[in-house]
């Protein structure tokens, strides 16, 4: 995986209009989708984006690729990425794109794809469309003149239904406060609660193409727990862009990471274990195995989080930063799924959001970004390898230190976990240095 150029651990990020975001490669990937999808037995293949300003074109784009390739590109408009996925399983259907960054600033997109099965496509099957782009690329039109695909009636209301069919009464009467990160969820979330008996509350719902995740959402989660106190409300649920993760505020303004979400179903469907990423806190392993289940870590990124779940046959699995699967509704994190998950759990033990995680007891955690010019691999990073020794010995088996490359960023992301906040930091601050000095 690590010689792939295009395809990262969550498909193709980038800005839009640069490379790999530039016309001719964004082209290249829609005519070997659609080659891909000719080959899989259905012509039509599922388009759907979030509300950047960039969508529209890519999304054009990647239609004329399709188009030219012999398939017929289908746009669902501004969806989530979990109604992709949905859409694409449920649908007639041989794959799914959905253009979108997730989290990231405006002037970022990206493209994902999924296969039939609602599944993110598996690394082998990456790295041979990444192969054919390549082929492709060389002859691609150098400002390809984007196919205006028609929009399937329907197909946002057939997922809203599917959700609503999975919820139950889980939000008849309460109160809730919604911020949809002017992202993708901002037509889907606030009408869908409201079907669903719930008193809403709208907050980052009026995008513009360049205020998605702009001091709000999933990673900006302040506004949101300012506004569940000030309402009163029963809880508060803050999505991404795309919408397939989601962050919790409870009533006493107590914030829910994914970590909180596992600890919270975890206790409701009593699996042998759950799966999480490395970067989940120690304190959820602690208090799952308090409740005799076991936590399975994995490398970052949903699609091995849900690789490990399909390989041990598990229910429940996730990442901190509020990816959370839950295999029986989902083929992928689903945000606004995630908070019907959880308002039904605690509607049936008739406890709080604060009484569902009173157990969990969060060690401190430090996340340092590095940004950095050149990638050379860590291990070959004297200064760096001798700062984290350090903190592994200083903290022994009470603490944790993981240092990685992102994914999607040119970022070195650096995590020292402990019992006490100060040598937490100090730890960091220092592994962070040293990366700064051998990297730039």
């Amino acid at each position: 995986m690590s010689s792939r150029k295009l395809f990262g651990t969550d498909g193709i990020r980038g800005v839009a209009g640069r490379a790999p975001l530039d016309s001719p490669t964004v082209y290249s990937l829609g005519f070997a989708l659609g080659e891909w999808s000719l080959r899989h037995g259905e012509r039509r293949v599922l388009i759907g984006r979030d509300t950047r300003e960039s969508g529209p074109e890519l999304a054009a784009t990647v239609a004329r690729g399709l188009k030219d390739a012999g398939a017929e590109p289908v746009s669902a408009g501004v969806v989530t990425t979990p109604a992709v996925a949905f859409l694409t399983r449920t649908g007639p259907f041989s794959a799914g794109v959905m253009i979108s960054a997730s989290h990231n600033p405006y002037h970022d997109n990206g493209l994902k794809v999924f296969a039939h099965d609602g599944f993110k496509l598996p690394d082998i099957e990456e790295a041979a469309l990444e192969k054919r782009i390549f082929e492709i690329l060389p002859g691609a039109p150098e400002n390809p003149q984007g196919f205006p695909a028609e929009e399937m009636p329907g197909l946002a209301e057939k997922y809203l239904e599917y959700l609503r069919q999975s919820a139950g009464g889980a939000l008849s009467g309460l109160s809730v406060v919604v911020d949809c990160a002017h992202g993708a969820g901002f037509r889907l979330a606030p009408p869908l609660f409201r079907s669903l008996g719930a008193r809403v509350t709208e907050m980052a719902c009026a995008p513009d193409g360049r205020n998605i995740n702009e001091g709000c959402g999933a990673l900006h989660v302040e506004g949101l727990r300012q506004r569940v106190l000030e309402e009163r409300a029963d809880f508060g649920a803050a999505f991404d862009g795309d919408a397939d993760r989601c962050i919790l505020v409870s009533r006493s303004g107590k914030v829910l990471d994914g970590d909180h979400v596992l600890l919270i179903a975890g206790k409701a469907l009593r699996p042998r274990a759950v799966v999480a990423t490395v970067m989940s806190n120690l304190g959820l392993e602690r208090a799952l195995a308090a409740c005799g289940i076991g936590l399975l870590r994995t490398a970052v990124g949903d699609r091995y989080v849900l690789e490990e779940m399909l390989r041990q046959d598990l229910p429940l699995g996730g990442e901190q930063s509020g990816h959370v699967i839950f295999r029986q509704f989902s083929t992928t994190g689903d945000g606004l799924l995630t908070a019907l998950r959880v308002a039904a759990i605690a509607r049936h033990a008739g406890a709080t959001l604060d009484e569902l995680t009173r157990e969990f007891v969060v060690y401190p955690q430090v996340l340092v970004n590095v940004r950095f010019r050149e990638k050379r691999p860590l291990e070959e990073l004297e200064r760096v390898q001798k700062e984290i020794r350090a903190a592994k010995e200083e903290f022994g088996g009470a603490g944790r230190v993981l240092v990685r490359f992102s994914g999607t960023e040119p970022l070195a992301r650096v995590m020292v976990e402990g019992p006490d906040a100060a040598r937490v930091e100090e730890r960091a601050r220092r592994i962070a240095a040293a990366i700064e000095a051998e990297l730039g």
